[in-house]
């Protein structure tokens, strides 16, 4: 039998198969909104600006057909389901151990007597925490396959046909550090996000619980709510922190012109004036609403099952 990891008793490999799942399915689905996103926020095209979405569609189209804008599939999956599922972990982790402390711990019980989630309860504050640490800690491990996915998603490296060969490349030109380019603007949005993120979701699903035990006769599930709390709190905090998205990737597909978080900031005034800062945040919040709500219903979906399940099993006479 295997040990008990939380108060929920959910064991650390439903959390990771959980997310790993949550992660590929909205790795594949979202794909072309994460190219055309870095496409128009790279800053340039073929030696012209470019920062609407209608021509780079175009151009894409046109270049590589429909199956262009998978491009980069690869490195995203890559990253995606080990990180998705390692940040899962953590996250669920951490808010485990920060529930044991009085300061970060709150009790809010659902008032129809239904289980809604399979995660510990936090304060705000809590939940702020939790995200920032978790989401900083798995960017910082997979920034490598970051830059890969980047630079595959950009039309500035074509020449890229595999993730080993965008590794070899980036290693020989910049070394090890390389592999690096654009931590410091991921973590300054990172961070941010994830707890802002966490913290919007935990509210939503909260009030939205509250309100549904005032008409049960809705029978709204689990999975709407998962959902519409997870596009809620990602549509806040996408926009919050665009500014450092596009910082990050004109630092990871330009880094010679673009060396730190200074010269990437004037350079992006300098092309677009302060709309540069949010170049790509529609579809970056397209993209994040739905792949926050493909992941976390997915992920909370599942570690539900997996605990019904196991309660069962628990509740069985030998």
């Amino acid at each position: 039998m295997g040990t008990v990891r939380t108060k929920a008793d959910i064991k650390a490999q439903h959390h990771l198969l959980s997310g790993a799942i949550s992660g590929l399915t909205s790795a594949v689905c979202l794909q072309p909104l994460d190219l055309l996103k870095t496409r128009l926020q790279q800053g340039y095209d073929v030696g012209r600006k470019s920062h609407r979405l209608t021509p780079v569609v175009r151009q894409v189209l046109a270049e590589d057909g429909v199956r262009g804008l998978w491009r980069g599939t690869v490195p995203t999956v890559v990253r995606n389901v080990p990180g998705v599922a390692i940040y899962f972990y953590m996250l669920s982790s951490i808010r485990y151990e920060l529930g044991r402390v009085p300061f970060f711990k709150t009790v809010v019980e659902s008032t129809d007597g239904k289980k809604r989630s399979a995660l510990s309860k936090l304060s705000a504050t809590g939940n702020l925490v939790a995200g920032a640490v978790a989401r900083t800690s798995v960017g910082f491990v997979l920034n490598p396959v970051t830059i890969i996915k980047a630079r595959f998603e950009s039309n500035a490296y074509k020449e890229y046909r595999s993730v080993t060969g965008a590794f070899r490349d980036i290693v020989s030109k910049a070394g090890f550090r390389g592999l690096f380019q654009g931590f410091t603007a991921t973590a300054v949005r990172d961070a941010p996000y994830a707890g802002i993120y966490v913290v919007f979701y935990e509210k939503c699903k909260e009030l939205a619980g509250r309100a549904l035990a005032l008409r049960p006769e809705l029978g709204i599930p689990n999975a709407a709510l998962h959902s519409g709390s997870a596009v809620t709190a990602s549509v806040l905090a996408t926009v919050i922190t665009s500014p450092a998205d596009c910082v990050k990737t004109r630092m990871q597909v330009a880094p010679a012109a673009n060396p730190n978080i200074g010269s990437a900031v004037s350079h992006i005034y300098r092309d677009s004036g302060l709309k540069g800062f949010f170049s790509g945040s529609s579809l970056r919040i397209s993209r994040k609403a739905a792949s926050s709500a493909i992941a976390w219903t997915v992920y909370e979906g599942l570690l539900l099952v997996f605990h019904t399940r196991d309660a069962a099993r628990k509740a069985a006479p030998l």
